[in-house]
């Protein structure tokens, strides 16, 4: 499979990056990179695009290079919305389903022992439900979004991190009945 100036991805090839690397490498690098050829590298494997405008199932045709073909995830950058900076809640709407997240955000920490207290973003886990709520019906599409912190998290317990608003990114999955661990690590290599 050809990918441009990139050059041949191998047969077997699979995009599976953890969630430190979404967190500390790509969306860091869209949030702080001026290398207008980095972005359009990073773009190419991670688009930008307002995913809250399209149903789930229409979203994989849009995904990265890395990505097409592939059944089980997408990722896309998502900038935020405009009510959203005014200080608003986000729209998570579509024509006739929306986004519902589920449960209360989770810290995404580096495994770097340079970072001192490790907290690099925080990851909220979405479902799609059609219909309108709260009589919706939920599906098994789901949606994994990423912030960043501006700078790592203090160890000092009355330190709030703040987050890196301009974009986030987002993971989106067809829920499976098997356990699906998207922070692959070594055995032994533990986040402390």
């Amino acid at each position: 499979m050809d990918h441009g100036e990139g050059g041949v991805v191998a047969r077997g090839f699979r995009f599976y990056p953890t969630e430190e690397e979404l967190i500390s490498f790509y969306l860091k690098h869209k949030l702080h990179c001026s290398n207008t050829s980095r972005i359009q590298q990073i773009q190419r494997v991670i688009p930008q695009l307002h995913v809250y405008d399209f149903y789930p199932w229409d979203l994989p045709q849009y995904a990265g290079e890395f990505c097409d073909g592939d059944e089980e995830q997408w990722f896309f950058f998502v900038p935020r919305q405009e009510k959203e900076a005014r200080g608003g809640r986000p729209s998570r709407l579509t024509s006739s389903g929306y986004w519902k997240a589920t449960g209360s955000s989770s810290i995404v920490y580096s495994s770097s022992s340079s970072i001192s207290s490790g907290a690099i973003g925080i990851k909220r886990t979405m479902v799609f439900y059609k219909g309108r709520a709260p009589t919706g019906k939920k599906t098994e599409w789901k949606m994994n979004e990423y912030k960043a912190f501006k700078k790592e998290a203090s160890s000092k317990a009355n330190s709030r991190p703040k987050l890196m608003q301009e974009f986030s990114l987002c993971r989106l999955y067809i829920k499976s009945k098997c356990l699906r661990a998207f922070d692959r690590r070594p055995s032994g290599v533990g986040i402390s």
